[in-house]
């Protein structure tokens, strides 16, 4: 305001006049304001309040049903044991704090897929609500890279637990040797991949169904034979421990089956590294006198049971032996099979390739 242009008189009627203007316009501004929040109350009791209800019942069913449960075990891993119900696995995850609730797990589960969770052992690097939960039990998304174990065919349960051990250093190869005691040569050769939490028990789970799978392969030469199962994995593991090629273990088999037709000891040296842990180079006339059921010099007919754990060939050759004339074999250190008709035939291939 310029108050040059004005008389000094009017100077009190101005100032009046522009207080007077701040007033009505703060005034007006006051009651459009009262009329925003008479119309924003009068709206909230129609429409706000219930949308608030809403929203805050969303909020509530999450945190009390769906957030991941406060002490979440991030960092380890959660078991789901095969043939496990769909209520005693949500229990279970319930009581290890990875969800809330166990209906809400269940009924997820039902809506989302019919077939139900995957076995196994499950890893979660962070916590996570129960949809998650849910997606990865369902598609086996355990979170976890298995280790890559190759079982050789041929290992006895004592060569598979310190491979398992070597692996896995938590695992208990002493517990894997006791419970497999009266599985050897039952315990497929193949390669596996565990988890770190392998047990001795689900290793030798896994490797006997493996074996049960893979033995239907020769289902039909093994009825056609007329042994038993037992007879024939016993078989093979002395094979897969005397000769490498599927016909040569055919040929031998033929002539250790003919051995126990005539009453002929097997004479198998192979045995002896179970017995006594020597190999066939080091086993002296001694050791062939060793008290042991498994010692096929001293006894005759099959060992008392496997010696190893065979291949599906040298199993394949229990079943299917090769017939011949020979009564005899040996192989050289090069692996090379030498036969003969009768002892004279073999102490000369003896000679020859061996002394």
């Amino acid at each position: 305001m310029n108050f040059k242009n004005y008389n000094p008189r009017n100077l009190k009627v101005l100032t009046k006049e522009f207080f007077k203007k701040i007033y009505l316009k703060s005034k007006l501004f006051f009651n459009y304001i009262k009329f925003c929040i008479n119309k924003f109350q009068k709206f909230s009791k129609i429409k706000i309040f219930p949308v608030f209800v809403f929203f805050f019942a969303v909020f509530l069913f999450y945190f009390i049903l769906i957030a991941p449960p406060r002490h979440f075990p991030v960092g380890s891993i959660i078991n789901i044991e095969e043939g496990t119900s769909l209520t005693e696995i949500a229990i279970s995850l319930k009581e290890q704090n990875v969800i809330k609730s166990a209906l809400v797990f269940k009924s997820l589960v039902r809506l989302i897929d019919d077939k139900g969770v995957m076995a196994g052992d499950y890893f979660f690097v962070k916590d996570y609500p129960v949809f998650r939960i849910v997606w990865k039990t369902i598609k086996g998304d355990c979170g976890i890279t298995p280790t890559r174990v190759v079982i050789i065919e041929g290992f006895t349960i004592f060569d598979i637990a310190d491979t398992m051990k070597k692996n896995f250093p938590n695992f208990n190869n002493e517990k894997f040797i006791k419970l497999a005691e009266k599985e050897e040569g039952y315990l497929f050769p193949d390669t596996y991949y565990f988890l770190s939490s392998i047990t001795p028990e689900g290793a030798i789970k896994t490797m006997k169904e493996n074996f049960n799978l893979r033995i239907e392969e020769i289902a039909l030469e093994i009825e056609g034979f007329g042994k038993t199962l037992e007879e024939i994995v016993i078989m093979a593991s002395l094979l897969e421990k005397e000769a490498r090629t599927l016909k040569s273990k055919q040929k031998i088999a033929g002539i250790l089956w003919k051995r126990i037709d005539i009453g002929m000891p097997l004479q198998v040296d192979a045995v002896f590294p179970y017995i006594i842990g020597k190999n066939t180079y080091e086993v002296s006339l001694e050791d062939l006198k060793v008290d042991s059921p498994y010692n096929t010099y001293a006894n005759k007919g099959l060992p008392i049971g496997p010696i190893a754990n065979p291949s599906i060939y040298s199993l394949l050759a229990a079943a299917t032996p090769i017939e011949s004339d020979y009564l005899f074999y040996l192989s050289d250190r090069a692996g090379n099979m030498y036969y003969a008709e009768d002892f004279e035939g073999h102490k000369q291939n003896r000679w020859l390739y061996m002394d």
